[in-house]
């Protein structure tokens, strides 16, 4: 039975990004309270996160996207929210729609009514830097959190308690995953604060795009968690759970990474990117099916060692990276990165000292240079 159904409707807005002639951005129509993941006890807690999981969904909200371009120029685009309350917005940008010299965060503002009259909220966009040549894509669970949160519904009744009963401050990070993210260009640009239609807010220094078989639900969850570790943030895809074969599959995991990957590298076609994630959930198969059919776009693969000895899928996929000339690192720790940072080509660029300060000098399987 979800929580608070006679609550008032709300937006909750997901991070969109746009390149110069498309803008994408998702919101669903919700009957719930905002949230809030103060520690308050184990049972206030719970209480919290059952409420993001049996959250009440609004169909047939209609919802408007206000842009503004930067000539100025505002414009409404309408939108309809379906049985899940989704809108899914893909916009056709009028006019130049240059990018800034660094990445940055732009604004946007959805507009509906629910019982109290006219409501808005911001939403933001993340557009690349004129100057971006390389992107990170990554994947969240056991890559920056230890895992818990997501995987089939087996998984996640095995992790009932950290997944009802801890706050994102409670949750174990990765080690050293906020300190290598931050080497490898990222920074605390936050989209923060209330702002209107086409103000500008810097980003990370390289865009961070994150791929998750984690509920929708669990979104302002992980953002929480991003901010309170310092973590760049960056559009997160996340998928929509229900109670079917293709949600609970395990193989369904690495569907939806790849078509989430492959969007985005289609949307960035000038752009090369790194992939990081790890081997609990079949990244290296799924990241190497990528990087093998992209050779010129996926600069290097990155996986954090998680589990026992390589099944033959993962065996495969290493010695199909390895055929394309493609870079893949396979290690325990991120203070183990260097050589995988340099064969990325990011100790050619004035951020190398930094890098090498922050990661530390480590052992790493054999890397293979490419050319930036």
């Amino acid at each position: 039975m979800p929580f608070l159904p006679t609550a008032p409707v709300r937006i909750q807005p997901y991070f969109g990004y746009r390149n110069r002639e498309r803008l994408f951005v998702t919101v669903r129509a919700l009957r719930a309270r905002k949230s809030e993941f103060e520690k308050r006890g184990k049972w206030r807690a719970m209480r919290t996160m059952m409420a993001q999981f049996a959250s009440h969904e609004v169909k047939e909200l209609p919802v408007e996207l206000e842009v503004r371009s930067p000539s100025g120029e505002t414009r409404r685009h309408q939108g309809v929210s379906d049985k899940e309350g989704f809108v899914h917005f893909d916009i056709r940008l009028e006019g130049d729609w240059p990018y800034e010299e660094h990445p940055a965060w732009e604004t946007v503002t959805f507009h509906w009514k629910n019982g109290a009259g006219e409501q808005c909220v911001d939403g933001h966009i993340l557009a690349p830097g004129e100057s971006t040549g390389l992107a990170m894509i990554s994947d969240i669970d056991d890559t920056i959190i230890e895992t818990g949160i997501t995987g089939n519904f087996r998984a996640v009744l095995r992790n009932w308690r950290r997944v009802l009963m801890q706050m994102p401050s409670e949750r174990i990070l990765v080690p050293g995953a906020d300190m290598f993210y931050n080497a490898l260009g990222g920074n605390e640009g936050l989209p923060e604060g209330k702002g209107h239609a086409g103000d500008h807010q810097p980003a990370s220094r390289r865009p961070f795009f994150y791929v998750s078989s984690s509920p929708w639900n669990l979104f302002s969850y992980l953002v929480t968690y991003m901010k309170g570790r310092g973590l760049p943030l960056g559009p997160i895809s996340l998928r929509d759970w229900g109670l079917n074969r293709e949600t609970f599959g395990s193989s369904s995991h690495g569907a939806h990474k790849r078509a989430a990957i492959e969007g985005i590298l289609e949307t960035y076609p000038d752009i090369k990117f790194a992939l990081l994630g790890d081997d609990s959930q079949g990244d290296l198969t799924a990241f190497s099916a990528i990087a093998v059919d992209n050779p010129h776009r996926v600069r290097a693969v990155f996986i954090r060692k998680v589990g026992e000895a390589m099944s033959p899928e993962e065996l495969a996929a290493e010695a199909a990276l390895k055929a394309a000339n493609i870079p893949l690192w396979l290690g325990e720790g991120y203070e183990e990165g260097e050589k995988f940072l340099a064969s990325i080509g990011l100790l050619e660029d004035a951020e190398a000292r930094t890098i090498v300060d922050s990661v530390g000098k480590g052992e790493t399987t054999e890397s293979v240079e490419v050319e930036a």
